[in-house]
């Protein structure tokens, strides 16, 4: 990194590099975010670290006033490496700590003794030093904004030990977990609230009326200025409700106390249906005349990629109206009942187990046609049985292909579906009829011809042109 305009970065406390690098300050050797509003550091006394491990295996130790934990994650599409990229951002939203590398290599198609070597070569540090950090960022964060007592923050973390937490916690922190908290009650709590940061600007409305449109009724709603939806979690099954804080480049997330030993993934599926890892300010510049109307547009992502798939599946050749019809009838139906204080939330989201399990005609009778009636089952089938993994991470390409062997699914389809669950940036669904309508022609040919110029960020622009049509009778 080049230091001089990193140091400007931090003397104008750009938030536009929050998350993409830290400081280290020599002095105090505590390490903060580029928007820390601590008493700027001499430039001689910083040190610049691309991730929060590479400035904690130099000594360093996060700042108590900025809290690196809450900084947005580092999700540039350009990176050297996309392997590396994919790691550290599965490694950002806790999904390594309940699978093991070389599972996730095999995922990616690469041995884990290749994904070790490219990690370090990018990051500087090893893949367990990175895991270890991000473990520590959320007990952090727990321990500072819940009343979790911290045996539980210490397995919800990723712990497989309370021993082994507070030895890491006292090594790398300097504190034990009980003196960071201090006289803070431990009580159990009926709900838990975190907040997760964002890049600006963000189009928050935009995206509350996106998803409100193909909102699974009975497992997601939005009232007001919030979104909520029921949640499964390996064996964890409860809420969440999510809402902007004013003033502030912030999500604020609440979570049922059912959720609490599932923090890490329920987090990183948040992230994931915001796109709170997107970079706009980079995105518009690529985009050009196409997002100056938007600023801050999102690509609605997905909680659950099997849910997103269906919905697809759904939405082909009928209206978004009728598609969410559909999709309410298929929640009732496969949905397993569940109570929440959402009187719009009565079911969690269907599991492709319990679809895949079903007969034809259960789907036929809820007036789903029967060609995407046996597209769901496929899918279903494919995503039970492991052969088929809907979320971000795995090779792109290769998911794509999948999806189009499956009956009924065509190229529209899957790469609606790599928007949304795969988050794949220059996902680009060319022969969509609102695409067409935008850019004023019906070839296909022309249409990838004019999107050369947003690559890598072509699911954005989709996302412009379809807001472009709005006001369009």
């Amino acid at each position: 990194m080049d230091h001089k305009s990193c140091y400007q970065a931090v003397l104008s406390h750009d938030a536009r590099f929050d998350g993409v690098f830290y400081v280290g300050v020599s002095s105090t050797r505590i390490y903060c975010r580029t928007v820390c509003t601590v008493k700027t550091p001499r430039r001689e006394n910083c040190n610049f670290f691309s991730t929060a491990a590479a400035a904690e295996q130099a000594g360093y130790r996060p700042c108590l006033r900025c809290r690196p934990e809450l900084a947005p994650g580092n999700a540039r599409i350009d990176a050297v490496s996309r392997l590396a990229s994919s790691a550290i951002n599965r490694i950002e939203d806790g999904l390594l700590t309940e699978k093991r590398l070389d599972e996730f290599a095999a995922e990616m198609g690469v041995t884990d003794r290749h994904l070790r070597r490219v990690i370090q070569s990018e990051f500087g540090v090893s893949p367990i030093e990175l895991i270890q950090t991000q473990r520590l960022l959320m007990a952090k964060r727990l321990l500072t904004d819940t009343d979790l007592p911290i045996t539980e923050i210490a397995f919800a973390s990723g712990f497989a030990s309370l021993r082994r937490f507070n030895a890491l916690f006292k090594e790398r922190y300097r504190l034990n977990p009980t003196e960071l908290r201090k006289t803070r009650a431990t009580a159990a709590a009926e709900t838990l609230v975190c907040e997760l940061s964002y890049r600006p600007p963000l189009d928050w409305q935009s995206l509350l009326n996106y998803l409100k449109a193909r909102a699974l009724k009975g497992a997601e709603t939005v009232e007001a200025n919030r979104y909520a939806r029921t949640v499964t979690e390996g064996k964890q099954t409860g809420w969440i409700a999510v809402e902007p804080v004013e003033g502030k480049s912030v999500l604020r997330v609440e979570l049922s106390a059912s959720l609490a030993k599932a923090i890490l993934p329920v987090l990183a599926g948040v992230k994931r249906v915001f796109d709170l890892k997107a970079e706009p300010n980079r995105i518009a510049e690529q985009l050009g005349e196409l997002a100056a109307a938007n600023p801050g547009l999102r690509v609605a992502g997905a909680y659950n990629g099997f849910e997103i798939a269906v919905r697809a599946i759904l939405g082909q050749q009928i209206s978004v109206k009728s598609a969410t019809t559909l999709a309410g009838r298929y929640v009732a139906q496969f949905g397993e009942p569940v109570e929440t204080p959402f009187a719009a939330l009565t079911h969690l989201s269907p599991t492709p187990h319990r679809v895949a399990s079903a007969e034809l005609s259960e789907l036929t009778s809820l007036g789903i046609i029967g060609a995407r009636a046996k597209s769901i089952l496929a899918l279903a089938e494919a995503v039970a049985a492991g052969k088929l993994v809907l979320s971000p991470g795995g090779n792109v390409e290769q998911t794509i292909e999948q999806l189009k062997q499956l009956p009924g699914i065509g190229e529209w389809t899957a790469q609606y579906v790599a928007m949304r669950a795969l988050a794949w940036p220059d996902a680009f669904p060319h022969t969509d009829l609102g695409v067409y309508k935008a850019l004023g022609t019906n070839k296909p040919k022309r249409v990838l011809e004019l999107a050369e110029a947003w690559r890598p960020w072509r699911a954005y622009a989709v996302m412009h042109l379809w807001k472009s049509l709005e006001g369009d009778k």
